[in-house]
């Protein structure tokens, strides 16, 4: 390895870079979506559009991230079960397997509020044919265009302005336009009422719609505005006639009482700028905001075979300086798989070995991500859905789903994507303080397994499904803030309060010992799984394990100031016992004697202290990472959950095993996981719409290459083999600094700019042995040149 303090990088922008990185940064198709599921998506956290590109009967589904439709589940509070805890304790402690599944107030399963769609705004035109057809979206931008002879529509959701935008252009349009409410699954006594009405602009159309047996209701309004021609009403909806253009901006609400339309039409009135031209002088005010986020970070990857042989080459001799050697090695990824990265995204989804696919899916991810972030985080289903009838209610499901959609967020440069999902915890935690004191009797929070955005009530579990006994939550939650603060180099006092009121709870919660003194978890129950020979509430599974032990010392860390407290967490944690190692040489998920391991599940909930946690590593503690590992191979993907083949990845890259990552990858690129939209699904063979793997795939892809504690980094630790070169650029390391990445089958090369001063240990994919002490000085950068691997 050779170090230089100083040197820099440099490049220029060529006409040839900007269309390389159009490829990579967007994804097209030759012809309109005929299903939602493949309509391209925009957004800004709080407004969703689904564009469907048909120039004859154009659709953009409308959806809000406040769009739940009410069925029983606003109103459902947690069962008051505290009074019964010490029996149930006092019998699972006994020897009596099935306890737990008495623990219950009788009620039947009951749902969060489901997600759902608006409406389609919907443009129609006499059939003006489609010759040169195209559509596309520019991930740097959030534009969705489509365009042929004759007529194009553009369409995006502003960060800046909160509204849906869209543009159509051509030659003497004409066009019928309304709000459309008939999407599948509706509700058919869903109350709907439509508006319409002439303005200087052009319309403004009304579409309200009020649940069934609520005072809860909805209400969408689009103001349309015309360029020339003429414009009358055809109830519920406009025509226009010989336009030049007509912009469309829409937004949607959802409230109680009524909502005045027409107030909502002038506060759309209000974003037309006095003397500019209305779409670009909205469209400036978004990108400002959309474009820098999204290029903070950025992936490209050469392929193996001859059309890459050469890549880096030379590189490592004294040929000339590190600045010229970048240089040739980005000329060389720009040449390689130059031909699939031109393909569209259905055609390019076929090939699940291209490097081309990988580099897309990875900025698609990030910018889907970004794009379903701010009011919420991403849903089961990110921000879109074209159906009433969403899996599992399009819900949140914070026992897995949540934080692995997440999981990019603080190392590939998203804060917006934990502010959002800062704002689902802080606003909350009244509602995490109700489930601890009515289910545990305690102080302190516990949060659910799942909610609808509106509350964080546990009310949804089941006999099979003992989500309420689930109380690790919290600590899983929360650990992608703790990440984000040692990201900044500062300590968000929400956070530092939040982990106090964790410690709270284990304080009154893990009362219980065993013969030897140590502290029992009790009941304690692994999401999904059970044991072999025992119910599915149980005892010190593992997760809750390394979760109380997490809490508390994380807590003690952030209050050290006080050292009361912190002494307090600290001495409960250190009576938190071990993992166990069962007779198969694995780490058991349940550590509590007897209980054995149920191997074919889909959550990998056990490995908790792998992945996110750094409590079990290759470098700290290799006898129980040896374990970990040996508790992954033994793992199955039971039903083949695109969630549990990337949880999977994530714990095999931090345990350094590429290839068992390039098998779970392979299992999602060649299980035809990815829509042409490039969103994903739940199963193989696009069963079940669903963000899982089209949110967690930058993780994966990250954690392959670049891995960081406050102090340590690991470089390339599970690289594989199909990915012999590439550079990832702009990733963000928990000990304060930017990261760019380049490597070769010949050499690595990582430039790393501090933004705080301090020591790390460097670990590379030479082997798990310490490699050097970096000591890091702000604002001074650092390049590291590694030899072959």
């Amino acid at each position: 390895m050779t170090t230089n303090p100083s040197e820099t990088t440099s490049s220029e922008t060529t006409s040839s870079d900007t269309a390389t990185r159009a490829r990579r940064h967007g994804t097209w198709e030759p012809a309109p979506a005929a299903r939602w599921e493949n309509a391209f998506l925009s957004g800004n956290g709080r407004h969703g559009a689904m564009v469907f590109g048909d120039p004859n009967d154009d659709r953009v589904i409308v959806n809000h991230h406040t769009l739940v439709r009410p069925n029983g589940g606003e109103t459902a509070r947690p069962p008051h079960l505290a009074d019964e805890l010490p029996s149930l304790q006092d019998r699972l402690l006994a020897g009596d397997p099935t306890a737990a599944e008495g623990f219950t107030d009788g009620r039947e399963l009951q749902w969060v509020q489901p997600f759902h769609p608006a409406f389609q705004v919907r443009l129609r035109r006499a059939d003006g044919g489609g010759r040169g057809y195209r559509r596309s979206v520019d991930f740097a931008t959030g534009v969705v265009d489509a365009e042929c002879e004759g007529w194009r529509s553009r369409v995006f959701v502003s960060r800046a302005d909160d509204v849906i935008v869209q543009c159509v252009s051509g030659r003497r349009l004409t066009l019928d336009v309304d709000l459309d409410h008939r999407l599948p699954g509706a509700p058919r006594d869903l109350a709907i009422g439509h508006g319409a009405l002439l303005t200087p602009e052009g319309a403004l159309l009304s579409l309200r719609a009020r649940y069934p047996g609520s005072d809860r209701a909805y209400t969408g309004t689009t103001l349309v505005v015309v360029t020339g021609g003429r414009t009358t009403l055809t109830p519920p909806g406009v025509r226009v006639e010989r336009a030049q253009s007509v912009l469309l901006l829409t937004r949607v609400h959802r409230h109680t009482g009524e909502l005045d339309a027409v107030a909502e039409g002038q506060g759309l009135r209000e974003l037309l700028p006095e003397g500019a031209e209305p779409y670009a002088w909205l469209l400036d005010r978004h990108v400002a905001l959309h474009r820098p986020a999204y290029e903070r970070v950025s992936l490209e990857l050469g392929g193996g075979g001859s059309e890459n042989e050469g890549l880096f080459s030379g590189a490592g001799q004294n040929e000339g300086s590190f600045s010229r050697r970048v240089a040739q090695n980005e000329g060389s990824l720009r040449d390689a798989s130059q031909n699939e990265r031109s393909l569209p995204g259905s055609e390019l989804i076929r090939r699940p070995h291209s490097p081309a696919l990988l580099e897309r899916l990875f900025a698609a991810g990030r910018y889907h991500l970004l794009s379903s972030s701010g009011l919420l985080p991403p849903r089961l289903v990110g921000l879109w859905t074209g159906d009433w009838n969403t899996a599992w209610a399009g819900a949140f499901t914070n026992d897995a789903n949540l934080n692995l959609q997440t999981s990019s967020a603080a190392a590939a440069a998203l804060p917006e994507v934990t502010a959002a999902h800062a704002s689902l915890i802080f606003g909350q935690l009244a509602d995490w303080r109700d489930n601890a004191r009515e289910i545990f009797g305690a102080r302190g929070v516990v949060a659910p397994p799942h909610s609808d955005g509106e509350t964080g009530l546990t009310y949804h579990f089941s006999r099979e499904y003992p989500l309420h006994l689930w109380t690790a939550g919290a600590d899983w939650l929360l650990k992608p803030l703790v990440d984000h603060d040692e990201t900044r180099g500062e300590r968000d006092p929400r956070t530092a309060a939040a982990l106090a009121e964790v410690a709270l709870f284990y304080e009154d919660f893990l009362t219980r010992t065993d013969a030897d003194g140590n502290i029992v978890v009790v009941p304690s129950y692994s999401p999904e799984n059970r044991p072999a020979n025992a119910g599915w509430g149980a005892i010190n599974a593992a997760m809750d394990l390394s979760a109380a032990r997490h809490a508390l010392l994380t807590a003690a860390e952030y209050h050290a100031g006080r050292p009361e407290r912190a002494d307090r967490w600290r001495a409960l944690a250190d009576r938190i016992p071990p993992h166990r190692v069962n007779a198969d040489g694995a780490l058991a998920e349940w550590a509590w004697p007897g209980l054995d391991d149920t191997y074919d599940h889909r959550h990998l909930s056990h490995l908790y202290g792998v992945w996110p946690l750094d409590e079990i590593n290759p470098y700290d503690t290799p006898e129980l990472a040896t374990a970990a590992h040996r508790a992954l191979e033994l793992r199955g993907a039971e039903n083949d959950s695109a969630h549990g083949h990337l949880h999977h990845a994530l714990v095999a890259a931090r345990l350094r095993d590429g290839d068992r990552v390039a098998h779970a990858l392979g299992q999602v690129l060649g299980g035809d996981f990815f829509h042409a939209s490039l969103m994903s699904a739940h199963y193989p063979k696009r069963d079940v719409f669903n963000a899982d793997a089209a949110h967690t795939l930058p993780a994966v892809l990250i954690e392959m290459l670049v891995q960081s504690t406050p102090h340590r980094l690991v470089l390339l630790p599970a690289l594989p083999a199909a990915c012999p070169t590439g550079r990832l650029r702009g990733v963000r390391t928990r000990f304060g600094a930017e990261l760019d990445l380049t490597w070769s089958p010949q050499e690595a090369i990582a430039v790393i700019r501090p933004t705080r001063t301090c020591r790390v240990e460097l670990r590379t994919s030479s082997g798990a042995e310490p490699f050097a002490s970096l000591d890091l000085v702000a604002g001074e950068d650092r390049v590291l040149t590694l030899g072959p691997r």
